[in-house]
C-alpha cells in the first residue's frame, strides 16, 4: 500500500473541520469521547506531509487507530456531527492513500516539538512579550486569577468569591484569548457546580500564532490542541504558544510567551480547575469598549450569583448534624460535620485563610474529598502564579460587605433572617441527598 505527499494536507483538512465543529457545537454530551480520538491522532500524524512516501506505513497505522477509537465511542456519540465528520473522513483516508482496514493499530510515538533553543534564536521579537520592553522600561505588573472547588473565584483585583454560575460562563475575553467554563451539578438535583468543560481559543496574532482552541472536560484532558498540534501552528513564532503535560489526564500548562502569559488546567476527582498569570495591559485589552468587562476574572460573579458562605459556616459551627454524604459510585465520599471538615482541610491547608474556608465549604456541601485536594492545588498554582508573595493568604474582611467585596463581614448577632439562611442551606443539601 502507498501514500503520496498529498497524505498530510488531507488529514490536516478533515482536522480543521472537526476543528470548527468543536467550536460551533460546544455542548456536546459529556460521554462523547470523540476529542479524544480526535486529538491522539492529529498528534501523532502532525507533519506528515513534510515526510514523503516513507512515512505511509507510520501513517495507515496511526488511521486504523483512530477509526478503532472512533468505533468505540459509537453508542455515545451517536447524534454528534464531530463524529459522523471522522467517520466519513476516516473512509475517505484510507481509500485515497490504500491503507488496509486491517493490520497493526498501535499509535506511533508523538513527534516532539521543537526545542525551545531553535524558538529562541527564530522567533521574531514581538512574539516575546517580555523582550518587547526596552532595558530602561519598567517590567510589566502581572496579574492572577483562578476558579476551582465549588466554584470559588479569585479575580485579578484579588477580590475572592463563590458562585454558583451554573452552565457556561466567559472567564476571560480580550483581544488575544477568550476562555469559557461550564459548570455541572456537584450532586444531582443539588445547587452545588463545579467546573466540568473548559474552552479556551488563542486568537491569530500577527507572524507569531494562528487561532488554536483548547479542550478540556471530565475524564478528558488533552496534552493537544482540538486539531492536534501542541504549538501556535506554522507561523514563524509558533513555539512561543505551547502545552506541556505535566502529569498525563492530570495536568498540563499552556505557555503563550508571545503575550506573557501561562495557564494552568487540572483536573481532582472529576472535575477542572484553572489558574493564569496574566500582564495587567493584556487583561485589560478589549475590541469591545462597550462590554470591556464582563467576563469573571476580571469583574467577579453578578451579585446575583455570590454564595454568602460565611453565614453559613457560622451555623454549621453550631450544627453537629453531618452533611454531604452520599454514594456517588467511584467518587470519595463522606458524611462531614464542621468539625471533621476543619480537620481534614487543615491537613493540607494549615493557614485559615479564603482557601482553607472554601476547602471546609466544599466538604460541608458535597462531601467529596477530592475538593480538599482541588483548594490546595489552586493554592499551590495560585504561588507560583501570582507577583506578590505579600497577596498569597487573603482572609475574611471583618467589615460589612461593600460592592465587589465578596468577603462579607461577620453578623452582629444571630437574627431570624441569619437563620432562614442557614434553614434554606441546610434544605439545598439535603435535596442534593435525596437525589442519590
Amino acid at each position: 500500500m502507498g501514500m503520496g505527499k498529498g497524505a498530510g494536507p488531507s488529514a490536516l483538512g478533515i482536522g480543521q473541520i472537526l476543528s470548527v465543529f468543536l467550536c460551533i457545537f460546544p455542548a456536546v454530551s459529556l460521554q462523547c469521547k470523540i476529542l479524544k480520538c480526535n486529538s491522539e491522532f492529529w498528534a501523532t500524524t502532525s507533519g506528515t506531509h513534510h515526510s514523503g512516501p516513507e512515512r505511509a506505513p507510520e501513517f495507515c497505522t496511526a488511521l486504523r487507530a483512530y477509526a478503532h477509537c472512533v468505533r468505540r465511542t459509537a453508542r455515545t456519540c451517536r447524534g454528534d456531527l464531530a463524529y459522523h465528520s471522522a467517520v466519513h473522513g476516516i473512509e475517505d483516508l484510507m481509500s485515497q492513500h490504500n491503507c488496509s482496514k486491517e493490520g497493526p493499530t498501535s499509535q506511533p510515538r508523538p513527534r516532539t516539538s521543537t526545542p525551545d533553543s531553535q524558538e529562541r534564536s527564530d522567533s521574531p521579537e514581538i512574539c516575546h512579550y517580555e523582550r518587547s520592553f526596552h532595558k530602561h522600561t519598567a517590567p510589566p505588573n502581572y496579574t492572577h486569577c483562578g476558579l476551582f472547588g465549588d466554584p470559588h473565584l479569585r479575580t485579578f483585583g484579588d477580590d475572592f468569591q463563590t458562585c454558583k454560575v451554573r452552565g457556561s460562563w466567559p472567564l476571560i475575553d480580550n483581544k488575544y484569548l477568550y476562555v469559557q467554563v461550564t459548570n455541572s451539578p456537584v450532586l444531582p438535583g443539588s445547587l452545588a457546580t463545579a467546573t466540568s468543560k473548559l474552552t479556551i481559543i488563542f486568537k491569530n496574532f500577527q507572524e507569531c500564532v494562528d487561532q488554536k482552541v483548547y479542550q478540556a472536560e471530565t475524564d478528558e484532558l488533552p496534552a493537544a490542541f482540538v486539531d492536534g498540534s501542541r504549538n501556535g501552528g506554522d507561523r514563524h513564532g509558533a513555539n512561543t504558544l505551547r502545552i506541556v503535560e505535566k502529569m498525563p489526564g492530570q495536568h498540563i500548562e499552556i505557555q503563550a510567551r508571545y503575550i506573557g502569559t501561562t495557564i494552568v488546567v487540572r483536573q481532582v476527582g472529576r472535575y477542572l480547575t484553572f489558574a493564569v498569570r496574566m500582564p495587567e495591559d493584556v487583561v485589560n485589552s478589549t475590541e469591545d469598549t462597550e462590554n470591556q468587562g464582563l467576563y469573571l476574572c476580571l469583574r467577579g460573579c453578578p451579585q446575583s450569583e455570590r454564595i454568602d458562605f460565611r453565614t453559613f459556616r457560622a451555623r454549621a459551627a453550631e450544627s453537629h448534624v453531618a452533611a454531604g454524604g452520599g454514594n456517588r459510585g467511584s467518587v470519595s465520599v463522606e458524611a462531614f460535620t464542621y468539625k471533621s471538615a476543619v480537620v481534614k482541610c487543615k491537613e493540607r491547608l494549615p493557614v485559615e485563610d479564603l482557601y482553607f474556608q472554601s476547602c471546609v465549604f466544599d466538604l460541608l456541601t458535597t462531601g467529596d474529598v477530592n475538593f480538599t485536594l482541588a483548594a490546595y492545588y489552586a493554592f499551590e498554582d495560585m504561588k507560583i502564579l501570582h507577583s506578590n508573595k505579600d497577596k498569597f493568604h487573603i482572609f475574611e474582611r471583618t467589615g460589612d460587605l461593600t460592592p465587589g467585596n465578596s468577603a462579607p463581614g461577620r453578623p452582629s448577632s444571630p437574627s431570624s433572617l441569619s437563620a432562614l439562611h442557614f434553614l434554606a442551606l441546610l434544605l439545598w443539601i439535603q435535596c442534593g441527598l435525596m437525589h442519590l
